[in-house]
């Protein structure tokens, strides 16, 4: 079958794009098993896992910036936020001089809860790791900075640019 995103693309390329693509389905995958897992709906258990991997790096969330990173706006945030702290799955806090900005952080039974399904899911990806060499590891994390990147840049361009009219051959978008 023919690419139909961009012909001029190498084999390589392709495969690149594939395997990157094959990876976004494996982890949605995953995604889903952690929401039956921890009793969540998919698009929460989504947000506990940015709220857990934020304050693992020591970066604690604002609500606004969950939003950014999970799709959502504000007023569905919130509501995403009171559903999880609801649940004692997070908590909010005002730790910033000023007093208005709010951090999300995870609860002690959120972490409980993450750790054990990262037990129960993590094994094969652990072993692919382990197996794999520093410098090895150390070029996909790079490659992978860098194609994120571009990712990123272009959906902020087309943010800010119109989608191009359809015509009248083309299904309407679903809203």
């Amino acid at each position: 079958m023919e690419n139909v995103f961009d012909t001029t693309w190498s084999v390589p390329q392709v495969d690149v794009m594939q395997a990157l693509r094959d990876w976004a389905v494996a982890f949605t995958e995953l995604n889903q098993q952690m929401a039956v897992w921890l009793d969540l709906p998919t698009n929460d258990a989504h947000a506990l896992g940015q709220v857990l991997w934020a304050a693992s790096a020591g970066e604690p969330l604002s609500p606004a910036r969950l939003g950014q990173l999970i799709g959502m706006t504000s007023g569905s945030v919130t509501v995403l936020v009171d559903r999880l702290e609801g649940a004692g799955l997070i908590v909010r806090s005002r730790e910033h001089t000023d007093r208005r900005r709010v951090t999300l952080r995870p609860t002690a039974a959120a972490e409980d809860r993450a750790r054990a399904f990262a037990e129960r899911s993590s094994e094969e990806i652990a072993t692919v790791l382990r197996r794999t060499g520093a410098d090895d590891l150390r070029q996909v994390t790079t490659f992978l900075h860098t194609i994120t990147d571009a990712a990123t840049t272009a959906a902020g361009r087309l943010r800010e640019t119109p989608a191009p009219p359809r015509t009248g051959a083309e299904p309407a978008r679903r809203r």
